[in-house]
């Protein structure tokens, strides 16, 4: 498959970005009840800011497609679990305090999950019995070496393919076959449904309830990106749903937003401490579309994935944000040196941590532009991001490059910023 972002999983066409590709890894009024504005942090250091043992300095670990871990289907469960320990490992020796973990890649589970059914990407065959439990594993391993784990899922992707037969027979998606919307060549569940949103919040909480996770966390995937000459086909949806809405668009934002603050007032109940976290696309508006966006030229989260990330952080609905700059300084469509004051400046004050999704993938890659044949640039980064009192931390993609590090990129960063190695993060 070759180096890409998270965004590559999901969709084959890139995003374009002034003339370039970046490859492809408002609300409406009275959706949030009394409990999920409670959920407002007063200042940094509390639950969702700074953390008061120091940063946070994580990596995603992806195992959609085996990005990063299992390293393909079918292994043993001795050889799976020694390999996720190996990552677990790696992290310490980078002096890393957190490890982000995808355990619901396309509506399935690395968990004994009774909503969905086990990932194929254990066994190869969906549904199959790895015959250990990797999220349980996981937690324990690395709460033992001083390390956060964060259960990262994806809550709308189905398939990475369009044909429900292909899903073992108990899937919802197959019983509930009204539920899912085909669309550039993947399967999503359809966010405009009630009864949708109701289950994958019930399969994500299940992990919450079973395991003491660090925090649940989502990535860019809410409305798929955009796919040339094709329409996300929610007619029937809007037409049972979307009464009172100005348009589409306002629907569907209205559509994530709850999801957003249902699920944490529901983490709150479940198990109180556990944060919720997102990592969006790290644009949210265009100056040229609002004048409260940033000086990029790229895809908006706003206003193609109908994703408010601005708005969840300014309201307070959740308590971090990773945005993924996945870009350079000096970049011309999204230059790092813009958009992380301009991701500060949305943090200020709001008592949402600040976290900055950094692209290890792309160091040494030749396709990639020049500065990321240096194997400072994301030494450049860290600098630069010390600066603003609002970063609390970086999170690096991913676990793969942070242990192999071919470049040299990720040792820089150590060598430059990581001279001690981290705490587990203290919060109150």
């Amino acid at each position: 498959m070759g180096r890409m972002t998270r965004r590559g999983f999901a969709t084959a066409a890139g995003i374009v970005l002034t003339g370039l590709t970046v490859a492809g890894d408002a609300a409406a009024e009275g959706v949030v009840g009394a409990g999920a504005a409670g959920r407002r942090r007063g200042s940094p250091g509390a639950a969702g800011g700074v953390p008061q043992g120091g940063e946070l300095r994580g990596m995603w670990l992806a195992t959609v497609t085996n990005r990063d871990w299992p390293s393909r289907p079918g292994l043993p469960a001795a050889e799976q679990r020694a390999e996720l320990l190996r990552f677990l490992d790696g992290a310490v020796e980078r002096r890393l305090n957190a490890v982000i973990l995808q355990v619901r890649p396309t509506a399935d589970a690395l968990w004994p999950s009774p909503y969905e059914p086990w990932s194929q990407y254990l066994t190869g065959v969906q549904g199959r019995d790895p015959g250990w439990d990797p999220l349980g594993t996981a937690v324990t391993e690395a709460h033992r070496r001083g390390l956060e784990l964060h259960a990262w899922f994806n809550p709308y992707r189905v398939a990475n393919h369009t044909d429900p037969s292909r899903l073992v027979a108990s899937h919802p998606a197959r019983v509930h076959p009204d539920w899912i919307v085909p669309y550039g060549g993947k399967l999503y569940y359809n966010p405009g449904l009630p009864e949708v949103r109701s289950f994958v919040q019930d399969a994500m909480l299940d992990a919450v309830r079973r395991y003491p996770v660090d925090a649940v966390h989502w990535d860019d995937y809410f409305y798929p990106y955009p796919v040339a000459g094709e329409v996300f086909d929610d007619d029937a949806a809007f037409a049972a749903h979307g009464g009172g809405f100005p348009d589409r668009a306002a629907w569907r934002r209205a559509n994530v937003d709850r999801l957003v603050t249902e699920t944490a007032d529901r983490i709150r109940r479940t198990r109180p401490g556990v944060r919720l976290g997102i990592s969006p696309f790290g644009i949210w508006r265009n100056a040229s579309s609002d004048p409260l966006g940033s000086d990029t030229r790229g895809a908006q989260s706003y206003d193609d994935l109908h994703a408010d990330t601005r708005g969840w952080v300014r309201k307070g609905w959740i308590d971090y944000i990773c945005p993924q700059l996945y870009w350079n300084i000096g970049f011309a469509g999204a230059d790092y040196a813009k958009l992380l004051p301009w991701w500060a400046e949305v943090a200020a004050g709001t008592g949402v941590g600040l976290y900055v999704g950094e692209a290890l993938y792309k160091a040494g890659d030749p396709a990639q532009p020049a500065p990321w044949q240096d194997p400072a640039e994301l030494s450049r980064h860290l600098t630069l991001a010390a600066r603003h009192p609002e970063v609390g931390g970086h999170v690096y993609f991913s676990g793969k490059e942070v242990l192999a590090d071919p470049s040299g990129a990720m040792a820089r960063v150590v060598a430059d910023h990581y001279g001690r190695r981290a705490r587990r993060p203290v919060r109150s």
